[in-house]
């Protein structure tokens, strides 16, 4: 599959554009992108950030029901900063537990942006065509100190590979319309999976997280939830301790995923139905801020896990600040 994307972040360094004039833009860009009928990209429209719905709704309105174009996905950006300020960002390591709790506050903030611009979508295609594409997403802090500002380089740490998967729990609940993400970026710059330096190269927390999820995808979403799930909260700030995620692989298999945010108590998830075991992976280590050095190229990586048996079934014993990855049978 290709993807042709018709301009972006026309909102601000793309153009500083409104919805409107964009949408008249894509119209005449899209008009003129002829390709040969087997090779065909899709076209992605430019939407808009964090809790924009206007250029959603403006694409959706002035584009969408024009059935002589295309537009296959519409755009939308969102970054994850601990302190909300593009100024300040915070920094990516040796943060305090409130930045911790912040960092994951903010990022699952998405659901709400998602819910919202594809509430919209559904109102102009509920047939649902058009995709909803989350083409730049992450963690973005302060840049490393003595580091170039202009390069983003940032650290990569356990906290990193816990925000990836609450955000592929989320992206896997919205899989209708939820088509395409990408993480900003892969070598070097932001949410980093990969780190080098000359000829030098290690593995990020992030990577790990990618990589355990790799049987969810292709896969067919299974709804789950966590029954009582507690609150993780400091002052005024509370999220849910635990996230989840469930579904059929392409192979047949049952994956679950689960992420349990809490820097310093562990949970016990107990899994109804009739399942005899299940066993996989899980990502954990000390501290918040545990991270993969060219001297330590292993501090964070993944370890064999299984579900204990409580009598009645199976439970998943969840150490604090853990991501479990498993195969139920």
């Amino acid at each position: 599959m290709h993807f042709f994307a018709v301009g972006n972040e026309t909102w601000g360094c793309g153009g500083n554009m409104t919805p409107e004039y964009y949408s008249h833009l894509y119209k005449h860009y899209a008009t003129f992108l002829k390709t040969p009928a087997d090779n065909r990209p899709e076209l992605i429209a430019s939407g808009g950030y964090e809790h924009l719905t206007e250029w959603t709704e403006t694409l959706m309105k002035n584009v969408q029901p024009n059935f002589s174009l295309r537009m296959d996905g519409i755009g939308h950006h969102y970054y994850t900063l601990p302190r909300s300020d593009w100024t300040v960002k915070g920094v990516a390591t040796g943060f305090p537990e409130t930045e911790w709790l912040s960092t994951f506050a903010n990022t699952i903030k998405i659901e709400d942006f998602i819910k919202s611009n594809t509430a919209i979508m559904d109102q102009y295609d509920p047939e649902k065509k058009v995709g909803f594409y989350v083409d730049e997403w992450g963690t973005w802090y302060d840049a490393e100190k003595g580091d170039n500002p202009a390069f983003l380089y940032q650290q990569n740490t356990l906290r990193d590979a816990l925000l990836a998967g609450l955000n592929f729990n989320i992206f896997h609940k919205y899989a209708d319309r939820v088509r395409m993400t990408n993480i900003a970026q892969m070598v070097n710059v932001l949410q980093a999976m990969i780190l080098t330096d000359k000829e030098k190269m290690l593995l990020t927390p992030t990577y790990h997280a990618f990589h355990m999820y790799i049987p969810f995808q292709q896969a067919t979403y299974l709804p789950a939830e966590i029954a009582g799930n507690p609150s993780y909260g400091i002052g005024a700030t509370a999220i849910p301790q635990v996230s989840v995620s469930a579904a059929k692989a392409v192979d047949g298999r049952i994956m679950l995923a689960l992420i349990n945010v809490h820097p310093n108590k562990a949970v016990d998830i107990a899994i109804n139905g009739q399942w005899k075991q299940a066993e996989g992976q899980i990502l954990t280590a000390d501290k918040m801020d545990s991270r993969n050095t060219f001297a330590e190229k292993n501090v964070v990586a993944p370890k064999p896990f299984k579900a204990g048996q409580n009598g009645k079934g199976l439970t998943v014993a969840m150490p604090a600040k853990s991501m479990v990855v498993l195969e139920l049978k």
